[in-house]
């Protein structure tokens, strides 16, 4: 029997109109550093090497529904990023020029959309019995 090869998630692409502009959010965003930049790609990876983003230009590129909707583009999918503190990441994120989202379906939650209209969701981790 043939070994199973090994796989390892390097990073998640967004597509976006212009790469290095979404991959700028992001960068300031969660406080990484771009990995690698050449036209129409970029690559951001946190300090510590792990699983990074990666931004590609899509000159076709539509801009996603959040929540779906039957006649636009929907979301293929979103980011979850933990935050320390809720109220200030988001404050953050909307000083970098993401938007609160208008549908907010959980309270310990906040839904946004990047520059281009990615929904991502920022949240504090709940440990153990909370």
């Amino acid at each position: 029997m043939k070994p199973t090869p090994r796989f390892t998630l390097a990073a998640t692409t967004l597509d976006a109109p212009d790469a290095r502009e979404l991959a700028r959010f992001y960068r300031e965003l969660l406080g990484w550093s771009a990995r690698k930049e050449e036209p129409g790609w970029v690559e951001i990876a946190p300090p510590d090497g792990g699983t990074g983003l990666s931004f590609q230009t899509e000159p076709l590129f539509t801009r996603p529904r959040w929540p779906a909707t039957g006649a636009e583009q929907q979301m293929m999918m979103h980011l979850d990023i933990e935050v320390d503190e809720l109220p200030s990441a988001v404050d953050h994120a909307l000083a970098l020029g993401a938007t609160l989202a208008d549908f907010q379906p959980q309270d310990d939650v906040r839904v946004l959309l990047d520059p281009v209209g990615h929904p991502f969701c920022l949240f504090v981790h709940a440990g153990p019995g909370a």
